[in-house]
């Protein structure tokens, strides 16, 4: 009797035992696997065009690996690493120079269209080309990456509405309302303040975006842009690769004053890994030597080979200073402070920088990232959260936003009324 009551008695402790811990590589793990990555912003198009021309018929995606040269660094960004970063959803950023003339923009987005497309066809058993919400949660269901279009600046559309909706047509989901300069009817981040923000046409725009369910991406945009933006929008907004100002003070970062705007309207920043948007010391480093090689360029004119000397000069006695993971982390704690859970998104930027910082060198390195914010407390909801759900909500939020607008007409412009 008294060995079968001790038994039950140790059964019974071990049923009300708590659950051992895990560990926060086991907790980044158990989210990534059931909420995989939508990574905001992937330029792996253009690099498709800058090395192959555009041709796919000798580019391998699942190792890109070999594509270092003697001046280039090799790509961020296959398939095998996609895989091994569990990310299940990408953004393509189909981003033409902001320095071509709206005509010519017009035609090389189409062609990064195109490309972008054939590359998803080229490997139906990896990816798939998704156009709503429902398409992703089908790839995510299949074991296939979703791949979404992104259009990087509004000198994409020749500002045209009507080019806007030919564009959704074509498969674009998103459009950053500019890029690194102002377009005819909004001002950019970078560029000298031409416009105070949206025109009446920005803003009509906006809300033809509404209509037409395509998300409207406030990276590169001015403060007061982004104001404008909030204030129009009925549907969620999108940062798809910035990070926080209140961190690091370049001016493609958001000021906490927009981050509280995000709360209200329900849309997310997806936190990018670009070295100078997240260490101060990289951004400071970087505009040093830009003022160093402006200094040299100015004393040595016509003589492109002191320049370079004395650039490399400076390097050697500059060490870059690198950015690493917990910087990447810091800027979600600020979000989550400012804005909350529910605001946070990662939107990498690979294959758009030259080298990413620390311990995040390409897509397969996003465990490590998650592993740090469980370290820092983040629990796995909270992950789930960051890693996809927030951006699914977001992309939900729009269409619903532009059912809401079925019987609203498309906006209309004379031909070139954005100017």
């Amino acid at each position: 009797m008294l060995r079968r009551f001790a038994t039950a008695s140790a059964l019974a402790a071990l049923l009300c035992a708590p659950a051992l811990a895990q560990t926060p590589e086991e907790i980044a793990q158990a989210a990534l696997e059931a909420a995989p990555v939508w990574d905001g912003h992937n330029d792996v198009p253009i690099q498709l065009r800058s090395r192959f021309g555009n041709e796919l018929g000798a580019f391998d995606f699942t190792n890109t690996r070999a594509t270092k040269t003697e001046t280039r660094n090799a790509m961020h960004t296959d398939l095998a690493r996609l895989r091994a970063g569990h990310v299940g959803a990408q953004w393509w950023s189909v981003y033409v120079p902001a320095s071509l003339d709206e005509p010519e923009a017009v035609e090389m987005t189409l062609e990064q269209i195109d490309v972008a497309k054939r590359l998803i066809a080229l490997y139906p058993d990896d990816m798939i080309l998704a156009l709503s919400a429902d398409d992703v949660e089908a790839a995510r269901a299949q074991g296939r990456i979703a791949g979404l279009i992104g259009m990087e600046g509004g000198h994409s559309i020749g500002s045209s509405l009507a080019v806007l909706r030919q564009m959704y047509d074509l498969g674009a989901r998103y459009m950053t309302l500019t890029h690194s300069r102002n377009t005819p009817w909004a001002d950019s981040a970078t560029d000298d303040p031409e416009h105070g923000g949206l025109t009446d046409f920005g803003k009509d725009l906006v809300r033809e975006m509404n209509r037409i369910g395509m998300v409207v991406d406030l990276s590169h945009v001015s403060e007061k842009t982004m104001m404008d933006a909030l204030d129009v929008s009925r549907a969620p907004v999108i940062f798809s690769h910035s990070s926080a100002r209140a961190i690091n003070g370049h001016a493609r970062n958001v000021p906490d004053a927009v981050l509280r705007r995000l709360r209200e309207n329900g849309g997310i920043i997806m936190v990018t890994a670009v070295p100078g948007f997240i260490s101060e010391d990289a951004r400071v480093w970087n505009a040093q030597r830009d003022a160093e090689e402006a200094r040299l360029k100015a004393l040595w004119q016509g003589q492109p080979d002191v320049v370079v000397a004395g650039m490399s000069a400076w390097d050697e006695a500059n060490p870059y200073p690198p950015a690493n993971i917990a910087d990447m982390a810091d800027h979600i704690d600020h979000v989550r402070k400012i804005a909350g859970i529910d605001a946070i998104g990662i939107g990498g930027d690979y294959d758009g920088i030259p080298f990413g910082p620390e311990g995040l060198e390409d897509v397969s390195t996003y465990p490590a990232l998650f592993t740090e914010l469980a370290r820092r407390g983040y629990s796995q909801e909270d992950l789930e959260k960051i890693s996809f759900r927030n951006m699914m909500r977001v992309m939900r939020g729009v269409e619903a936003t532009s059912a809401a607008m079925a019987d609203v007409p498309p906006y209309e412009y004379p031909a070139g009324g954005g100017e």
